[in-house]
C-alpha cells in the first residue's frame, strides 16, 4: 500500500517522495507532507506510533499547517488511520486529507489504485499550496 501512495504522489510532476519504515520525530519536522500507513490492532494504532506522536509532543516538533493523511489495512475493525489523523489535525494543527483510506486485509488492484489517488492527492494538494 505505501509503494503505491509514494508511486501516485511521485506521478506529479516535480514531487521528491521519501518511503520510509522509520523516520525520527526531527526528521518529520523536514517534510511537507506526512503519509503514515498503518495496521490496526487491537481496534488501535501500534504502539510505535504513538511513541512517536509522544516524542514529537515532548520534543515540542511543529508539525503545524504541514500536509498530512493516513491510510492502512485491517482485518476487523480499522480505527488506527482514523485515530491517525485526529491526532494529525487536533494535536499537531496540520492540514490532514480526509477521509483516511482503510482497506480491509490485503489491498486488491481496485485497493491499490485508491492508494495511488491517495498519493496523487497528496502531490497535487502540495502543489498547490507551494
Amino acid at each position: 500500500m505505501a509503494q503505491a501512495v509514494a508511486d501516485g504522489a511521485r506521478s506529479v510532476q516535480g514531487m521528491q517522495v521519501e518511503l520510509s519504515y522509520y523516520v525520527s520525530p526531527e526528521e518529520l519536522a523536514g517534510f511537507d507532507a506526512i503519509l503514515v500507513g498503518t495496521a490496526t490492532y487491537h481496534h488501535d494504532m501500534p504502539v510505535s506510533f504513538k511513541s512517536l506522536f509522544e516524542e514529537v509532543a515532548v520534543k515540542n516538533i511543529s508539525l503545524k499547517n504541514k500536509i498530512g493523511g493516513a491510510f492502512g489495512s485491517f482485518g476487523w475493525s480499522g480505527e488506527a488511520p482514523k485515530l491517525i489523523i485526529e491526532i494529525m489535525k487536533n494535536k499537531f494543527e496540520m492540514e490532514v486529507t480526509e477521509p483516511p483510506l482503510p482497506i480491509r486485509f490485503e489491498p486488491d488492484q481496485a485497493g491499490l489504485e485508491k492508494c495511488k489517488a491517495l498519493g496523487k492527492r497528496i502531490a497535487e494538494r502540495l502543489i498547490h499550496t507551494a
